[in-house]
């Protein structure tokens, strides 16, 4: 018996691939920058930024896993989740520099 998965375009399970990539690497980094961030910026005693910025994390990552499956295309699932933590990062080194003695 032929599985239904041998008909299925190359082009489409690609596509599927780098979904699941861009949610899973791309929404973990998202997730990442976003604690960071949080960490640093957050006008609190440092311990409870850091608690707060994990706890949002999860969050971030969930939005990141339902935007690459949203998405039209793959290509708009990885700009839409590596653009904002390029942004991210940016924050994240700027705030570091700043506040380094």
């Amino acid at each position: 018996m032929k599985s239904k998965a041998a008909g299925l375009p190359l082009g489409y399970r690609l596509a599927v691939t780098s979904r699941c990539l861009a949610a899973l690497v791309g929404g973990y980094l998202l997730a990442a920058m976003a604690s960071v961030c949080m960490g640093l910026l957050l006008p609190m005693p440092k311990a409870e930024a850091v608690i707060t910025g994990m706890m949002l994390s999860f969050l971030f990552y969930l939005v990141a896993i339902l935007w690459s499956f949203a998405c039209r295309t793959a290509a708009q699932a990885w700009l839409g989740i590596l653009l904002p933590s390029a942004v991210l990062a940016l924050i994240n080194g700027l705030a570091y520099w700043m506040n380094t003695p």
